[in-house]
């Protein structure tokens, strides 16, 4: 059964029951290389020597001079050099597999033996899932290709990025995993089912610099209904230290040019907190507003002004009557586009018009925020609410295996009056609420 419950009750799956569905699962292990020889062939050798030995690999080569040298067994797909891109060097060594499950490697990211096995195991249970294993960082060069990287690795350990391990320590390896937890999982020890990523549609093509995809990726996933997980036992070693100091969170000054153009890269396409823009208008809204046709008047338009005065980044759909009236905005559109998984992760639907001071409709949209939040919040009566919220994960994740959408828990209602009781002059000029 696909996971319907809290996002973290991956954890409860058995032994057993991930044996016995891992048995009838195949796997593909798709390996991202450039320019990597040495560190291609110790990553490929490992790979040889795995508890769960992978159905099939796949070197996705990245434009390299020369065609990688691979044992008999392993296939390998190339696509030309034009710069860094890595997303769309993965889609193509996934598209070339034929396994139930995938696991993701860097070339230069040797697996223990436990690697592949620990980092399926729950996906076969659990198709929604996406597991990130554990990347531990050693100065691998010159060690003999085919020695065991779990006795090799600790003897030349090198320090790993205190952010990431920060994060997965915080949220209880990621049972806790809330609306910016995409941020804890890195693409070069990744796990998910096939049905899965091509469900989301696998790495956005678009990245053709360092960094970032992952990212994306991790948040379109979860936008789709996926399960984060981080899974300890499943440990490979980076050869060399972390690309980084602590990625995406560079102190004034220290934001160079290529760190500056992964910021903008992820924020023109990720619209969830710490990594959207917050007063920009461009790239997608976190909050979708769905205006109940029958709104209209004073109170339509002192209910749009008093919402886009606390939510200036919402992006409001309203009927062609509706938009005449409110006029010309860019953040008025015609259609919705929530189902879209590049979209926004909430939808605020107004049956009533409705205004109040920016810290009430803030309060508001964070009430699905955070772990243990409610799926969808309601204003007013459960029999006639005035809006409703929803977080759209919860309702993909529903209607794709049938069940009835979430019930809305009542929310804070406090500091909202009705739009209609109050002229448009009074609502502009600060005395109606």
């Amino acid at each position: 059964m696909p996971p319907q419950g809290p996002d973290g009750a991956w954890a409860e799956v058995g032994d057993a029951e991930a044996a016995e569905a891992l048995a009838q699962r195949t796997v593909s292990v798709v390996v991202t290389h450039y320019e990597q020889p040495e560190q291609l062939a110790r990553t490929l050798a490992a790979l040889g020597r795995q508890t769960r030995p992978p159905d099939e690999v796949v070197v996705a080569d990245d434009g390299s001079a020369a065609v990688p040298r691979v044992p008999p067994g392993v296939r390998v797909v190339r696509q030309e050099d034009r710069g860094f891109r890595a997303a769309a060097a993965r889609n193509l060594g996934v598209r070339a597999t034929t396994g139930d499950l995938l696991v993701l490697l860097d070339a230069d990211t040797v697996p223990e033996p436990g690697f592949v096995a620990a980092a399926v195991r729950r996906v076969a249970v659990l198709p929604e899932l996406v597991v990130v294993g554990r990347r531990r960082h050693a100065a691998l060069a010159g060690a003999p290709l085919d020695a065991p990287v779990e006795e090799v690795g600790p003897r030349r350990e090198l320090s790993a990025p205190a952010w990431l391990d920060d994060g997965w320590a915080r949220s209880r390896d990621l049972r806790d995993a809330d609306e910016t937890s995409f941020r804890f999982v890195i693409s070069a020890v990744v796990a998910c089912s096939r049905w899965f990523f091509d469900l989301v549609g696998g790495f956005d093509e678009t990245f053709t610099a360092y960094g970032g995809e992952d990212w994306e990726w991790a948040h379109r996933c979860r936008l789709a209904g996926g399960v984060l997980a981080h899974e300890p036992t499943a440990v490979a070693w980076h050869d060399g230290p972390d690309a980084g100091a602590e990625p995406r969170t560079w102190a004034p000054g220290e934001e160079d040019d290529r760190a500056l153009a992964e910021t903008v890269a992820v924020a023109d396409r990720v619209a969830a907190p710490v990594s959207g823009w917050r007063g920009l208008l461009r790239g997608p809204a976190d909050l979708e507003v769905l205006l109940e046709p029958t709104l209209a008047g004073r109170g339509l338009v002192a209910c749009v002004d008093s919402l886009l005065a606390g939510l200036p980044r919402a992006r409001v759909v309203a009927t062609a009557a509706q938009r005449e009236l409110l006029g010309d905005d860019p953040r008025l559109a015609a259609e919705p586009s929530h189902a879209a998984l590049a979209g926004p992760r909430l939808a605020l639907r107004l049956h009533r018009a409705l205004v109040a001071e920016p810290a009430a409709w803030q309060r508001l949209a964070r009430a699905c925020d955070g772990s243990a939040a409610p799926p969808a919040v309601r204003l007013g009566p459960a029999e006639a609410p005035w809006a409703e919220l929803r977080d759209l994960r919860r309702d993909r994740r529903a209607a794709r295996w049938g069940l009835d959408a979430p019930v809305a828990r009542a929310g804070d209602a406090g500091g909202f009056r009705s739009a209609d009781e109050v002229t448009l002059a009074a609502w502009l000029g600060g005395w109606a609420t």
